[in-house]
């Protein structure tokens, strides 16, 4: 793994504008009463809401190229990528360093993003309808990996940096273990970076991020306990660092009833209760369900330390959340998927 070098913060850090900004960019997210309105509207009908909040500069720009849903997919990726870039813009030292780690996810999403494009021979355009420029790798340098013509072109390009080795997973024959290497290089990098600074700032958002890898293993236990598969191959599928990694890693390839009853009294157990039951049959539903318990609990954080970076973090794990639902929501017309079965991936926190 790579050495991080780690930044030093010599005066007191001061998150008043930045919260203040934040606090203000909250009261533009899309309220969530409206995402079962939208299950009830076309497609049409949701660009033409999208265009009243703020999205409308997105949808007016795009309105020339796009319609639709591409219209929708396109318009709310480049928000995503243009609020992030706000956010960086208004921040300095160490809220600008602890929000530029946590946007590395950014990264690794484009990196798949852009490995998966080649690995099913999709074409340049295909692969940037789908990359968001809000991590640390530049859109011209995105656009020039997407062009490359294999996907050992694109991970020859990484040489020398922190991805070379994650990368170096692939074995031709699929994408699963060089994706599961590059997750972990990310939680990895934020848990030495954050964790490095020894600032408070950067534990309360180790607090968070822990509590995150628990809820990814935890998602990667209920897919994978589900279909049976071996212990050994889950665990090497779940990210070191959760605060509980033992345990949960304990909980691998057991029975999917025994798995369930396993679960009773943590703290995430009473968010799932209700429908993670034995004859559980979409585990999207589970899913939906921790993702907005574990946005609850930015929030709640934040609550505790409202002059930190934690209400920066529950804007930015909210902002990530609409923009998946409006996506969800519009994929699934597009599809024709009944609105209750899209309702059910929507998460609601």
């Amino acid at each position: 793994m790579p050495v991080l070098r780690l930044p030093k913060f010599g005066k007191p850090v001061k998150y008043a504008y930045i919260t203040g900004r934040v606090r203000a960019m909250k009261t533009k997210l899309v309220p969530n009463e409206m995402y079962p309105r939208m299950l009830s509207m076309d497609i049409s009908e949701i660009a033409r809401y999208l265009e009243e909040t703020q999205y409308k500069d997105e949808i007016d720009a795009l309105s020339k190229d796009y319609s639709g849903a591409e219209l929708i997919e396109h318009a709310t990726f480049a928000n995503l990528a243009k609020t992030y870039s706000k956010l960086l813009d208004v921040s300095i030292d160490e809220p600008q360093f602890l929000i530029l780690e946590y946007l590395r996810r950014w990264d690794i999403w484009n990196i798949k993003t852009i490995l998966r494009g080649k690995f099913y021979g999709a074409s340049d355009a295909e692969v940037m309808n789908y990359i968001v420029p809000a991590g640390e790798l530049n859109l011209e340098l995105l656009e020039g990996l997407a062009k490359k013509a294999s996907i050992q072109e694109v991970i020859s390009s990484f040489e020398g940096t922190d991805f070379s080795e994650a990368l170096s997973k692939y074995d031709g024959k699929g994408l699963a273990s060089v994706e599961n290497a590059l997750d972990k290089l990310y939680y990895y990098r934020m848990e030495r970076a954050v964790g490095g600074t020894l600032s408070v700032g950067g534990g309360l958002l180790l607090k968070y991020v822990r509590r995150e890898i628990d809820i990814r293993n935890l998602i990667t236990l209920f897919r994978m306990n589900k279909a049976g598969i071996d212990a050994a191959t889950i665990q090497e599928n779940l990210i070191p660092g959760g605060k509980l990694g033992d345990e949960l890693s304990r909980l691998a390839g057991q029975s999917f009833p025994e798995f369930l009853r396993s679960l009773e009294g943590y703290p995430f157990w009473s968010s799932i209760s209700d429908i993670a039951t034995p004859n559980l049959d979409a585990v999207s539903r589970v899913e939906a369900r921790l993702r907005a318990y574990l946005v609850r609990y930015a929030w709640a954080l934040s609550n505790y330390h409202p002059l930190s970076i934690l209400p920066v973090l529950g804007y930015i794990v909210s902002k990530d959340t609409e923009v998946a639902n409006i996506r969800k929501i519009v994929r699934g017309k597009e599809a024709g998927l009944p609105p209750e079965l899209v309702e059910e991936q929507v998460v609601v926190a």
